[in-house]
């Protein structure tokens, strides 16, 4: 049977890649808007003398770091947040403020008080995710419904079986969700992080063509990840979504 989101996925993309082709020619200036197929070459040369696996590779492990990172203190936070009002008024204004300072303010910020190192370099975009998946998991532990944690009491349920049974189940639609802009919006960070101050990644790389103006390995590096974080997204994130989303159209 033929999956009609995927085949439409499928001929967006195409249409993309049309797009892409049309402006190329249009164009005429191969320096500037080179066509997809141009890039075929340097990919293979870069693929063949290791230079994109080891910076593909770095960027993705700091991308899991400050996921991991992120996603463990975003959830906690924004949990602790959703159920209790009190501490909700104090932090509120914290959340405000991280949610609006830019992350290239945090990310310079990060590197003078830590360095110019991996452990500023995660920190400033863990920091810069947290008041988000925060943001997220509060609104989703104010709906947590009152009558399951009535039964929890009733049933004098220890708090990690009630967190396992009752809470994370209920969680679970606003913590994929919250996965899933997680990754889009880490792997740029990540990015503007490498760009900025690091030796490795495809941040540093498109940095060291941006300087060149060697668009076609500018196009190489970036869309080497795109596709990564498009296949993380398609094969984990959007089926552990629709998961963790039955139980409400059951």
């Amino acid at each position: 049977m033929i999956d009609k989101p995927a085949v439409t996925s499928a001929l967006s993309i195409l249409g993309l890649f049309a797009l892409w082709v049309v402006a190329a020619t249009l164009s005429a200036f191969p320096q500037i808007l080179p066509q997809p197929w141009a890039l075929l070459e340097p990919f293979q040369r870069e693929i063949a003398n290791g230079k994109l696996p080891y910076h593909l590779g770095a960027t993705l492990l700091r991308v899991i770091w400050a996921f991991c990172l992120a996603m463990a203190f975003g959830v906690a936070l924004g949990l602790a947040m959703g159920r209790s009002e009190r501490l909700n008024r104090w932090l509120d204004p914290w959340l405000v403020i991280f949610l609006n300072l830019p992350a290239l303010v945090l990310i310079v910020l990060c590197y003078l008080w830590i360095g110019l190192n991996e452990t500023a370099a995660i920190v400033a975009v863990t920091l810069n995710k947290i008041p988000n998946v925060a943001t997220f998991i509060r609104e989703g532990a104010r709906a947590l419904s009152p009558d399951l944690d009535a039964m929890a009491q009733v049933y004098r349920m220890s708090w990690m079986a009630r967190l396992r049974h009752v809470t994370l189940p209920q969680l679970a639609p606003y913590i994929a969700g919250a996965a899933r802009a997680g990754v889009a919006v880490i792997w740029k960070i990540v990015l503007v992080v490498e760009f900025l101050g690091r030796s490795s990644g495809i941040g540093f790389q498109i940095h060291l063509y941006f300087q060149l103006f060697d668009v076609r390995m500018v196009l190489v590096y970036s869309l080497s990840f795109i596709v990564v974080m498009l296949a993380v997204e398609w094969l984990l994130l959007q089926p552990w979504e629709r998961r963790v989303r039955r139980w409400r159209t059951a």
